[in-house]
């Protein structure tokens, strides 16, 4: 049965390419491609020839149904964007539900994206962290930083050099400029970056600095004890601990308790 793909590529080197990736592209009946002009050089370098056509957002919602009835006709479609995981702050979401919808396979492989790199050499807790992607340039724009500001946990966002530091400004304002954050740009490039510090700090090193490349803005949760080492770090109390292992044997008595009763129940 023909199925709709979803292909991570890239977000800078291409050595980040899987083999599985690759080997998907070289076997579709048809890869759709966010700007097919980037990604004719992604092609070119794997040696893949497989016919493309444009899926982006400005015609994904005409195109849609025209797609997904080729599938159902036989035809292997993969979806890359520019860069990254399709779906993930870029096109493939309305085109996934839509073969969800009509009882099309759907497969989405792992491979790159650009917040967990981030996120990870953040030093910012990352044991839980809410995705927030682009923030709106305008309308609605004040009222959700507002509501990340209140987040207990750390939130990512992706930005633009040319917003970068107005960005930083407004996050100093409704955080706080001593909220401790990150900033990572040109992930798996040669020249990736990553400045920690606290808002106020990293509003001025790119204000001094001129921004280049795309970035992944790390902030920490509300009331974040971070700078404590961490979470079960040296300075964590003992009624800390004491919580946290009462919350994990909590949890593994539940679990020991529905293993238990699966095996009772398969063995009737």
């Amino acid at each position: 049965m023909a199925k709709l793909s979803l292909v991570p590529t890239p977000v800078g080197n291409m050595e980040d390419m899987t083999m599985r990736a690759i080997r998907l592209l070289k076997e579709a009946d048809l890869i759709l491609a966010e700007d097919t002009r980037t990604s004719s050089h992604l092609l070119h370098h794997f040696d893949i020839h497989t016919p493309m056509m444009s899926y982006h957002k400005f015609n994904e919602h005409k195109t849609i149904d025209a797609f997904a009835q080729r599938i159902l006709a036989g035809e292997n479609i993969a979806l890359i964007t520019d860069a990254g995981t399709p779906g993930i702050s870029d096109p493939g979401f309305l085109l996934l539900r839509k073969c969800v919808q009509m009882g099309i396979e759907v497969e989405c492989l792992p491979g790159p994206t650009a917040l967990i790199p981030a996120v990870v050499v953040s030093a910012l807790p990352n044991d839980r962290f809410f995705f927030e992607g682009f923030l709106p340039q305008k309308k609605g724009r004040q009222t959700r930083l507002k509501e990340l500001a209140e987040l207990p946990v750390t939130f990512i966002l992706y930005e633009s050099p040319f917003r970068i530091v107005k960005t930083l400004q407004q996050l100093a304002e409704v955080c706080g400029s001593e909220r401790q954050a990150s900033v990572t740009r040109e992930i798996s490039k040669k020249f990736e970056e990553t400045q920690r510090g606290s808002l106020r700090e990293l509003e001025a090193y790119f204000t001094e600095n001129q921004p280049r490349g795309e970035f992944v803005i790390c902030v920490a949760g509300k009331d974040d004890k971070s700078d404590k080492e961490d979470r079960f770090g040296q300075d964590a109390s003992e009624e800390d601990f004491g919580k946290e292992e009462k919350r994990e044997k909590k949890v593994k008595k539940n679990k020991y308790a529905r293993e238990d009763k699966y095996a009772r129940e398969s063995e009737d």
